[in-house]
């Protein structure tokens, strides 16, 4: 029997409730799939803060890098709000990604059927909508340099350097590729190459890529335009590949297509480790209470079965139950409606784990 190495960290807030949810499952479907986990937990973000002073602990760093993935709940909240801004909960997250090398964000967009009308757009807009943006995390104009503050002839200025080398855009695309070949066959490029000299070299850098990929249809999109069709007619997208700036927009656009950040996963590939973590914040309100969505979390168990550790059906009879549990109208509160069951945190989860006994 396969056995996997995780590293867990609960984090903040909700984090460790829907992480807990998570872990269940993960057990659960590698018994029915006859594989086994070793979870190992670490401290991350305002829990580390308490404990050890710092948002990223060597302890933990050294966990993350002994395992096979690592599985992420949430950091930050308001409590730790008022510390210095390199102290703060957010750099544990940034630190342990620059740590495992994760260049790459995978934001899958899925509008599941029995959640089409808690869209704000009309149903047959949203039905069937089934995206991955993946989008290039660790280059572009969040990291460029220089950037600063200076007086520039007697007015305050501020500047950022938006900077791409090649083997960056090159790396990012043949990611969004091999994703492509594993679902249409059709890829987006968004970029904003008749303004950007940057994006000017990374639409060369994609027409090039493309040659080893001639069974991907590819198309390029500018921006501006990209970030309308999201809502015009977002089924006519399957894989977009697109920079950090633009990534960070156009991910946050997509995921209200579905109505909740409570139903989205997400991943940071790229390096040997991924990273895996749930959309949705620390919701700090609600911590404590039983009533975090925990599905978003257990759909990014079927992220870390697919990328990582090539469970494929696995992370299908996830989605299957998942599927099965919304159909059957259950909910948690972020996501009821009208005649919906509102269940709990740990209520939902049961719910699930009896759909995924059936699950295919």
């Amino acid at each position: 029997m396969k056995t996997y190495r995780v590293a867990v960290l609960p984090g903040d807030g909700i984090g460790p409730e829907v992480v807990g949810a998570a872990m269940t499952v993960l057990k659960a479907v590698g018994k029915k799939f006859d594989f086994s986990v070793e979870l190992t937990e670490g401290l991350i973000g305002g829990a580390a803060i308490d404990v050890a002073g710092t948002p990223l602990p060597p302890e933990t760093v050294e966990k993350c890098q002994q395992a096979d993935a690592v599985f992420l709940g949430s950091v930050g909240g308001p409590k730790w709000e008022n510390l210095p801004h390199l102290q703060k909960p957010e750099q544990g997250l940034l630190g342990i990604r620059k740590v495992l090398g994760t260049f790459a964000n995978l934001r899958p967009i899925k509008v599941w059927d029995a959640l089409v009308s808690g869209s704000t757009l009309k149903p047959e807009i949203v039905q069937g909508v089934d995206i991955m943006i993946v989008r290039e995390l660790t280059g572009g104009i969040y990291f460029g340099k220089p950037s600063g503050f200076e007086e520039r002839e007697g007015a305050r200025t501020a500047f950022n350097t938006m900077i791409y080398h090649d083997w960056e855009i090159e790396r990012i695309a043949k990611i969004a590729f091999e994703i492509a070949r594993q679902r249409k066959h059709r890829l987006v490029s968004v970029e904003k190459a008749n303004v950007l000299d940057v994006s000017q070299l990374w639409r060369e850098i994609i027409v090039e890529v493309s040659k080893d990929y001639p069974d991907v249809e590819v198309s390029q999109m500018y921006v501006d335009n990209a970030a309308m069709q999201l809502i015009r007619n977002p089924r006519q997208f399957d894989v977009i590949v697109t920079g950090n700036l633009f990534g960070d927009i156009l991910s946050d656009e997509a995921s209200m297509l579905t109505g909740s950040l409570g139903m989205l996963p997400s991943a940071c590939v790229g390096g040997k480790i991924g990273l895996y973590e749930p959309v949705h914040g620390s919701a700090p309100d609600i911590a404590g209470k039983n009533k975090a969505n925990p599905l978003a979390s257990i759909a990014t168990v079927a992220l870390m079965l697919e990328y990582s550790f090539g469970v494929k059906e696995a992370a299908r009879a996830i989605e299957s139950a998942i599927d099965q549990t919304l159909a059957a109208g259950f909910r948690t509160a972020d996501i009821a409606e009208a005649g919906s069951s509102v269940l709990s945190t740990s209520e939902m989860t049961e719910k699930f784990l009896e759909n995924l006994e059936n699950a295919a």
